[in-house]
């Protein structure tokens, strides 16, 4: 009987129709999770107008939809790691599918903010495990590059929203963008009859026939069978416990911490940027359709960053390229702040894209895959949930600075600070004590990098 490290042949395997299959469907379920995002800040104009809401009480409706986010990532993260990520992303698709197209039937202000927040609970839980599945199931040798490639689709679902609002809002208003939110339901179906779950839980459960199914598709060559030692013993006894106790074990505390930081230095200038860029821009003095097509300059900024960014990521490592883009994000910000010609305003959009999304897209690979497999969805979970609080503060903070009425093009500003933070936390991350430091790997469980015949 051979003895048989799944992961190990993961890594690597050679990108084939199988790990295409798997992108496709992440790019799809990170793509409406982007378009969700984005089509707040699109029709925040609109529901200002005809609800008569102020620049303090709409922040504290994206803010209320950002805390389902944030509790959603808490509690679905590990419960992914104990029920499967293939069953968690179906609850989190449905919630956010089926409450984002009600929300468009809607004349409340107080329904909107509690169907949006029942929405935003499964979007919070949908985006570890996407993350956390993309990078368990891609080749090691191109992992940065096709989970950043992957969650390009985030940004593609944002210029989707810019674009229907641009062409299709002022025909039938607001409500529009969130009936198209409903997309998902459709999809659910064949998304349960061809997505595969997570090979780390299957192992766990026993189920060597599923893993044998999806080896073989990763390695035709490979001649995998049920009845081989899939090291079953091994992952069952790395789960058992409390998953988030041990974010902190084996001298992981600062790194945890460095990476709660940056994520929450981050995400506060994602949805500060998301939520009131299009308002800001009108402020300004553009149009309304003018206004979107930054929405759609910062959603390209975003890919570019994250391609670009996660090819260097494959060269130099992460850290570096991370710490550089959170540096440039601070000059960046700066200059928009202050500049007035229209195609710099455009171009410093565009690098701000990069330098907030493109640095979240890079890092999520980088978390990941600092923890130990049988643990990493609680990784990125309560990285990116803990790393909600800055995306929950951001639409009141901004909201809050524009009712002070000061110069709306000044408060580009204020994302300066968070993006000196999240450098700062980068640097201090300590790959030493990281699941991707070999030698630590190799003194702690050398069977796991290795096929034992």
């Amino acid at each position: 009987m051979r003895k048989i490290d799944a992961g190990a042949v993961m890594s690597g395997s050679n990108f084939n129709r199988f790990h295409m299959m798997v992108f496709l469907w992440c790019f799809f379920a990170i793509g409406f999770d982007g378009y969700e995002i984005a089509m707040f800040g699109v029709s925040l104009p609109k529901l200002m107008a005809e609800w008569h809401l102020s620049p303090v009480l709409a922040g504290a409706i994206g803010s209320y939809g950002l805390i389902g986010m944030m509790i959603g990532a808490l509690i679905f993260s590990p419960l992914a790691d104990k029920i499967g990520r293939k069953k968690v992303l179906v609850i989190c698709m449905f919630l956010f599918s089926a409450f984002t197209f009600v929300s468009g039937f809607l004349h409340s202000p107080l329904l909107f903010t509690c169907s949006r927040f029942i929405a935003s609970l499964g979007m919070g839980g949908l985006m570890p495990n996407v993350i956390s599945l993309m990078t368990e199931f891609s080749p090691k040798k191109k992992r940065a590059i096709i989970v950043a490639a992957m969650y390009c689709g985030y940004s593609f679902g944002g210029i989707v929203a810019s674009l229907v609002g641009i062409y299709l809002m002022p025909s039938y208003d607001w409500r529009i963008l969130y009936w198209l939110g409903g997309i998902p339901l459709i999809a659910l179906p064949f998304f349960l009859k061809q997505f595969p779950e997570s090979l780390n839980f299957y192992i766990a459960k026993k189920q060597t026939m599923k893993v044998a199914e999806i080896l073989n598709r990763v390695d035709p060559d490979g001649n995998y069978h049920e009845n081989e030692d899939y090291q079953v013993e091994l992952t069952q006894s790395k789960i058992k416990g409390f998953p988030v106790k041990k974010l902190f074990e084996q001298k992981r505390t600062f790194s945890t911490l460095s990476f709660w930081l940056a994520v929450f230095s981050c995400l506060l200038m994602v949805y500060g940027l998301n939520t009131w860029l299009p308002k800001i821009m009108q402020d300004i003095g553009f149009a309304a359709g003018s206004s979107l097509t930054f929405n759609v300059a910062l959603y390209a900024g975003q890919i570019g960053g994250s391609l670009i960014g996660g090819y260097f990521a494959d060269k130099i490592g992460h850290k570096r390229v991370l710490s550089s883009l959170y540096f440039l994000g601070i000059l960046c910000f700066l200059f928009l702040g202050n500049v007035s010609n229209v195609f710099l305003l455009y171009v410093f959009v565009t690098l701000g894209g990069a330098c907030t999304v493109g640095v979240q897209n890079i890092a999520n690979p980088y978390i990941s895959e600092y923890y130990p497999r049988e643990i990493r969805a609680t990784g990125i979970g309560w990285s990116l949930g803990i790393g909600r609080i800055g995306a929950i503060l951001a639409p009141s903070l901004i909201g809050l600075l524009i009712s002070f009425q000061i110069e709306p093009q000044k408060s580009f500003m204020a994302f300066a600070v968070p993006s000196l933070i999240g450098a700062l936390a980068i640097i201090m991350i300590q790959e030493k004590y990281s699941s991707f430091d070999k030698h630590k790997v190799d003194r702690q469980d050398s069977a796991q990098l290795e096929v034992e015949l």
